[in-house]
């Protein structure tokens, strides 16, 4: 698919912003300590998705009923929706002078379209190694879903079903979309938020 970024300045993918709030101390902070190891932007980018992936939980996942939005709120809690994680994967990737923007699909709620849509969040990063942008699903993994770091092809947590009119978006958002952050702002019970709250299309 060819991606169509929000902006052609990469300056705007780096901006910090309301919920990408990476001169917070606590992301200051963790940015610094997985960038230390890191031999080279590649790593780093690897090493912050998976951290976002595997050590912050998604609230569903384990029944959460918080709602955390900012990014230094995901990463003190250690847990949030999609929304709320791509917004922490953002920062840290911000921080260290990674552009870093928002894509989103539509997915079935469930397993198939009579259970509704809902808008699913994830991250695109520009690394200048390949010259290219590539979309990271730091949702995190469980049974059926396994999402990885790959530079030859995309290893998303939700492969796009076509014959239940899933889709792509295919713009690079500069920042969260609205209706997504509207949602987490207007609730709050996280669940209940989860299923009856999440906008359906963009």
């Amino acid at each position: 698919m060819n991606w169509i970024c929000e902006s052609q300045a990469f300056g705007d993918y780096l901006e910090e912003s309301e919920e990408v709030d990476y001169t917070h101390p606590l992301i200051t902070a963790k940015a610094a300590e997985l960038y230390s190891p890191s031999a080279n932007e590649t790593a780093y980018v690897k090493s912050a998705f998976e951290y976002v992936r595997d050590r912050i939980s998604h609230s569903w996942d384990i029944q959460s009923s918080r709602i955390t939005r900012k990014a230094s709120e995901v990463l003190f809690f250690r847990e949030g929706i999609c929304y709320a994680k791509s917004n922490l994967l953002c920062a840290l990737l911000r921080r260290q002078g990674i552009p870093a923007g928002f894509c989103y699909q539509r997915l079935t709620l469930g397993d198939t379209p009579d259970t509704g849509y809902v808008i699913h969040a994830l991250n695109a990063v520009y690394l200048k190694s390949i010259s290219k942008w590539i979309r990271l699903d730091a949702r995190g993994n469980k049974c059926g879903v396994d999402a990885q770091f790959s530079l030859q092809e995309e290893k998303l947590a939700f492969p796009i079903r076509k014959r239940y009119e899933e889709m792509d978006y295919p713009v690079i958002y500069k920042t969260p979309h609205a209706k997504t952050m509207d949602a987490l702002l207007r609730h709050s019970d996280g669940l209940k938020m989860y299923l009856h709250g999440l906008p359906s299309e963009l």
